[in-house]
């Protein structure tokens, strides 16, 4: 009995992995980025924030500069060898691993395979510092960072000139259906006395709004995608509006959408969805494209100069 039960699962599991090399050839390359950030160029005196795709995110806060849940490779999920089985991309990452620019830190929102992606974490680990959500370090001790520092709710750190805060969203953070105890992290960003929020996944929730109490929040970066059926988990585009206008950030940068499918919704869903709530208001959704990059004066850079900056900044697509 116990023979057959092994060969079926080894017969599934031949199965399974054919099945994924299959649709990898039928399917093709992910197709390219519409735009491509080029950190070169950026000014040590603003804030500059460049959607690599997914959750990564590249933000250069006055010359410190961070990246997010780096996500680079074909696909996110259970590492088989040589081989990864889970999501695949639908568009390629806007900057590869050796395109970017030295890292004062990496920030991993939580354990999910999506966002602590080990492959691509490994990739990026000359960077000074690894913060993650409490019980994780256990996944990452091995990569090779010279620091990884745990962050509960409400904890900080500081990275270069930006401190770095843990703070709530409405998510959960297992990695294994065993191991439900890991944490799950938003993370503030603040220089002097602007701040950047970045809450990649999270649920409906009036905790971020409450941040805006505290903080002026230049840019906040919240996930739209992977609602269908994931609406416990994930906000959709109409709740991360209002979310965004609780928190009176400046400016709203969609990230966690079309770069992998991890939902049912229909591709180009969450961005359209979001457009109509914004309504009038549209132009404060800033990057709409993977690779778009959008950037603003500190206001001490500006002060010293003997202005005030613009209160949204600008958008660049470079190509």
């Amino acid at each position: 009995m116990m023979r057959r039960l092994l060969r079926r699962s080894l017969g599934l599991a031949a199965v399974v992995t054919a099945a994924t090399v299959a649709c990898s050839m039928l399917r093709g390359a992910p197709a390219p980025p519409p735009a491509v950030p080029a950190p070169g160029t950026w000014s040590s005196d603003h804030l500059t924030i460049a959607w690599v795709g997914h959750a990564s995110v590249l933000i250069d806060f006055g010359g410190t500069r961070i990246l997010t849940d780096p996500a680079f490779f074909e696909r996110v999920g259970v590492q088989l060898g040589p081989m990864t089985l889970g999501p695949r991309r639908i568009v390629a990452p806007a900057l590869r691993p050796d395109e970017l620019p030295p890292l004062d830190a990496v920030l991993v929102s939580h354990a999910h395979m999506d966002s602590l992606d080990r492959p691509s974490l490994r990739t990026v680990r000359t960077a000074p510092l690894l913060v993650t959500p409490p019980r994780t370090r256990d996944l990452v001790d091995d990569l090779g960072f010279p620091r990884v520092v745990e962050l509960g709710w409400g904890e900080t750190v500081t990275a270069g000139d930006v401190e770095v805060e843990a703070v709530a969203v409405q998510h959960w953070g297992e990695r294994w259906p065993w191991d439900a105890y890991r944490g799950y992290n938003g993370y503030l960003l603040t220089r002097g006395g602007e701040s950047v929020l970045f809450a990649s996944d999270t649920a409906d929730t009036r905790v971020l709004g409450r941040l805006g109490d505290d903080h002026r929040i230049v840019a906040a970066m919240l996930g739209i995608g992977a609602y269908d059926p994931w609406i416990r988990h994930h906000a959709d585009p109409e709740q991360a509006w209002r979310m965004f206008r609780e928190t009176r950030a400046d400016v709203l940068v969609p990230i966690h959408w079309d770069t992998f499918r991890l939902g049912k919704e229909p591709i180009g869903d969450a961005i359209r969805r979001l457009l109509v709530a914004a309504g009038p208001e549209a132009d404060r959704v800033v990057i709409r494209r993977i690779g778009e990059t959008w950037t603003t004066p500190l206001a001490q850079a500006s002060s010293d100069g003997g202005g005030e900056p613009p209160a949204r900044g600008r958008a660049d697509t470079p190509r």
